[in-house]
């Protein structure tokens, strides 16, 4: 009887240490997800009563050509930005994983860029890429060359923000070191021994050896550029004039799906629309991420292997 007396109080005890959570879970992920699933289906738009559309939703997605322009742009950040920053990230590591003097200043300096917040970093990058003063073009006209309209021509606007992207992979980075510091040293002093240069190390021991981490940073940049937004959305901001709401940049050419995803929920209040954006968003991240997975196995390697 006692027994069950203080099983029963340490289960109470336990529901009550876990209710925020479980309360929380409730009300900010299963009822949001729940209810934009409903949406997805439903005509719905906050200023008048739910009604239920079936897939017309869904056929405007396929329908609408600003959708199609905004998955063109978004797929254009997955298949570019994404190898950028990996690269970036990985060879960044590299070089900051030499014993060199000052290592942790160096760290220090490569990392602060990935913790600006957007607001700052895009007012930077405002001026950095302003065709007439800014840093960049400057530089350019220094070396004889004419410098691109970076924000203002539709052609170099993604290219910006790649740069951008390149500038601010610290947290790429700070993964990729991790890993490297985990590189067993005996494998290199066997190379040493066999006579393999660093190319030769690089891509038959440091690669392998991080495949895990290098499967981990891709899923999760994959997932963060089909969802690409705020960058995108600061700078087309700051480039449109103030009677422009269509926040999609020179000739659309910053319109990404999440931005017009954002701009059909809380600019036109479309929220049956958004909604099912939002679903196929998740079905094509998903399906991309599975089939990373599946591929993984050919490419990636554990320490048991």
């Amino acid at each position: 009887m006692e027994d069950g007396k203080m099983r029963r109080k340490a289960n109470l005890t336990g529901l009550l240490f876990s209710a925020p959570f479980i309360l929380g879970l409730l009300v900010f992920t299963l009822y949001p997800t729940g209810a934009s699933l409903v949406y997805s289906f439903s005509d719905f738009n906050l200023f008048k009563p739910l009604a239920w559309v079936g897939l017309d939703n869904y056929k405007w997605i396929f329908q609408e050509k600003e959708v199609s322009k905004s998955i063109l742009n978004t797929l254009y950040m997955v298949l570019l930005a994404t190898p950028v920053s990996l690269i970036a990230g990985l060879l960044t590591a590299q070089l900051l994983n030499l014993k060199v003097k000052g290592q942790s200043i160096f760290r220090t300096f490569f990392y602060i860029p990935s913790i600006v917040p957007v607001i700052a970093s895009s007012l930077v990058w405002m001026w950095v890429l302003n065709p007439k003063s800014g840093l960049i073009n400057s530089l350019l006209d220094l070396a004889g060359l004419r410098g691109p309209n970076w924000l203002l021509d539709a052609a170099w606007t993604k290219p910006s923000l790649i740069l951008m992207t390149a500038w601010g992979s610290g947290g790429v980075m700070i993964i990729f070191l991790a890993a490297l510091q985990d590189v067993p040293r005996s494998l290199y002093e066997s190379a040493d021994i066999d006579g393999a240069g660093s190319v030769r190390k690089f891509f038959s021991i440091t690669l392998p050896s991080i495949s895990p981490i290098i499967l981990f940073q891709l899923v999760m940049s994959l997932i963060v550029y089909f969802q690409y937004f705020a960058q995108a959305f600061m700078l087309a901001s700051l480039t449109n004039s103030g009677a422009d709401q269509t926040m999609a940049g020179p000739e659309k050419s910053l319109l990404f799906y999440a931005i017009l995803l954002y701009r059909e929920a809380f600019v036109d209040f479309r929220m049956g629309h958004a909604s099912a954006m939002a679903w196929v968003l998740f079905i094509i991240t998903a399906l991309v991420t599975w089939l990373v997975f599946r591929s993984s196995k050919r490419w990636v390697t554990y320490g048991g292997d």
